[in-house]
């Protein structure tokens, strides 16, 4: 892709956010039009497909801190790419000034532009200073995709399959982009570099060769499958491993799964996105497994042993005598076991549970009770302030 094609591109509209959205925003909206256009939900469908590059393409750009930077700048300095922005037909630029002049290799620094060509040079792949070649290898795109697993496979860890729709390295033409049996040929025009030289008074400049896009080479019989491009999307089956103790919405880094690279360039990662659901009785505090178990007033009063649940089993726990509500008992070793040895405990909430009904025997056991401790003031920090009012 030229300099001018990535330039005229708004990544922020692909996403529908604007160009001050903050990285969690981008993120969210790269999710929701990823998931709403994937190719397997959308099978068949063309225009569900390009949208779905197009906003992938996008997010590699705004996703990545360094990139994003170097393209609010090309943007700033060159518009967003629109009819009528500077350097481009129909801009304010001038009729005979083409965005191309300023990845010179030696007007550049005369013309005070030296910045500029480092700039754009790591946005469009080319080179900033005389020696780098514009179809340098580009390392490959990470990816992010999401899997939901259940609360006991995020305590005790699990290895799940993946089935993963993405791009990757044409397997027709083996990245070559040239139809099989053939293969691309160097470009006559730039002999190869991607860049063409021209003079325009007194300074020479270069710019991306027309003829090649860039590239270095032309493919005159492009491949049926990636249309030249060398890379199509297609659907595999990975293995992902999730650890024990992983976190709801963490990210796990499958290391060159991702997007394949350019020019022999590196594979990006594939980062598998967490979703845990909860559970219907246990909660969870870093390590430690929670759960509330209700208990009656004679078992707070009196003490008494009680079975509560665990993961794995059941345990049984002492309520010492005059135990608050809501007091927390720890059960050790009972919680979360990481691989790297760190191990959690169960904690143990106690509430009092009130009975909504009582039969005529139980009532009267209840107001003898009180009748009983009628001189026992439960609140004596309180009744003594209300007393001083």
């Amino acid at each position: 892709m030229s300099a001018r094609e990535w330039i005229g591109k708004d990544f922020y509209r692909e996403l529908g956010v604007s160009s001050d959205a903050t990285a969690d925003e981008i993120k969210k909206a790269y999710r929701k039009l990823a998931k709403e256009n994937h190719p397997d939900a959308n099978a068949g469908n063309a225009e569900a497909e390009k949208k779905f590059k197009a906003v992938s393409e996008a997010y590699g750009v705004l996703s990545d801190a360094s990139k994003r930077k170097e393209y609010d700048e090309a943007r700033r300095l060159f518009g967003s790419g629109g009819p009528g922005g500077f350097g481009f037909p129909g801009g304010g630029g001038g009729g005979g000034f083409d965005v191309g002049d300023i990845f010179g290799q030696q007007g550049q620094q005369q013309a005070g532009f030296g910045g500029l060509g480092d700039i754009l040079g790591g946005l469009f792949g080319r080179r900033g200073a005389a020696g780098a070649t514009a179809n340098r290898p580009q390392r490959g795109a990470d990816v992010e995709t999401d899997v939901r697993i259940d609360f006991t496979e995020a305590v005790k860890g699990a290895t799940l399959p993946l089935r993963l729709s993405s791009p990757a390295t044409c397997s027709t033409c083996s990245g070559s982009g040239a139809k099989p049996g053939t293969s691309p040929r160097t470009c006559s025009t730039c002999q190869g570099s991607g860049l063409v030289s021209r003079s325009q008074g007194a300074f020479a400049f270069s710019e991306p060769c027309r003829d090649c896009r860039g590239r270095g080479t032309i493919i005159d019989d492009p491949c049926p499958e990636c249309a030249g491009e060398g890379i199509s999307t297609r659907t595999r089956t990975l293995t992902v491993r999730i650890p024990p103790g992983v976190n709801d919405d963490q990210r796990i880094r499958l290391a060159g799964q991702g997007e394949p690279g350019r020019g022999g360039a590196q594979p990006g990662d594939l980062y598998v996105r967490v979703h845990v659901a909860p559970h219907p009785v246990f909660g969870r505090q870093n390590l430690d497994l929670t759960i509330s178990v209700p208990v009656s007033f004679a078992e707070l009063a009196l003490g008494g042993t009680i079975t509560v649940p665990t993961l794995e089993g059941k345990v049984s726990l002492k309520v010492p005598q005059g135990t608050a509500s809501g007091r927390v008992l720890r059960v050790r070793g009972k919680g979360i076991a990481k691989r790297d040895g760190a191990q959690g405990d169960l904690l143990v909430t106690l509430q009092a549970s009130i009975p909504s009904k009582m039969d005529d025997k139980a009532r009267e056991a209840l107001e003898a009770y009180a009748e009983a401790m009628s001189e026992h003031d439960p609140r004596p920090e309180i009744t003594e302030l209300l007393e001083g009012r």
